[in-house]
């Protein structure tokens, strides 16, 4: 559990451009259920209600960003991102108002519009001393594959899970963490992975198989059946808040 008094602040690396959706604009902007999949995220995390504020970040070039009525809510914040996602996250920490390095910061994919509120506070109870990521049990069997896409090995899977977001670390450590990997060239793909880099072991909190992450253009559809199905739930967070 976050200890408490600390503060607690979202993060939103959203410059990429998502290039395998194969859309004409960024996939957080496309439209699902009447609003931008940037404006459902979003909401989800604004209605967690220790949230102290949330910094997006976005592209340079982005101009949808700004003209979303999100974007102005009172405690969103806009900065740049960077060329990387990890890159992007370490621009954020830096434009988080006032942060301690023992506040806490809970890092989210633009692109997992369906999260769900439980899960994300069930996050916020489990964590540890050393950060904790909502993930998931693999269930399928695992093949690594060589350079030809031929089966080389099937990996056990009993402890193999598959990292969600979002992603609870305290704002300093990660930061350290960060700017220490860059430093190193490590290729960080998520903020798990730096924190590992400095032989942290954060836990794991089991997270909804609906937490998805858009990616290709069928991804779109099943986000929004999933956001249809969860929205009794959504409401009653949103009405608690």
């Amino acid at each position: 559990m976050l200890p408490a008094d600390a503060r607690l602040f979202g993060l939103i690396p959203a410059a990429g451009h998502g290039a395998r959706m194969g859309a004409p604009l960024p996939k957080q902007y496309l439209s699902l259920h009447g609003r931008t999949l940037a404006e459902h995220t979003v909401s989800r995390l604004l209605a967690c209600s220790r949230l102290d504020s949330l910094v997006v970040a976005i592209a340079d070039s982005d101009h949808w960003w700004p003209a979303l009525p999100v974007s102005r809510q009172r405690r969103v914040i806009t900065t740049t991102g960077g060329d990387t996602r990890a890159a992007s996250v370490l621009n954020g920490l830096n434009a988080l108002p006032e942060a301690r390095d023992n506040d806490w910061v809970l890092v989210h994919d633009m692109a997992r519009p369906c999260v769900r509120l439980s899960d994300i506070d069930k996050l916020l109870r489990e964590t540890g001393e050393q950060g904790a990521i909502l993930a998931l049990p693999v269930s399928d069997t695992i093949k690594q594959a060589d350079d030809h896409a031929r089966i080389q090995a099937t990996l056990p899977r009993s402890h193999v899970w598959r990292a969600l977001t979002p992603q609870l670390f305290p704002v300093g450590p990660l930061r350290l963490a960060l700017t220490q990997a860059h430093e190193r060239g490590l290729d960080i793909t998520d903020e798990a992975s730096a924190m590992e880099a400095q032989g942290w072991h954060p836990a794991l909190v089991t997270g909804s198989a609906d937490n998805i992450k858009i990616t290709w253009p069928s991804d779109l559809p099943l986000a929004g059946f999933y956001l249809h199905a969860q929205q009794e739930e959504a409401e009653r967070w949103q009405a608690s808040v």
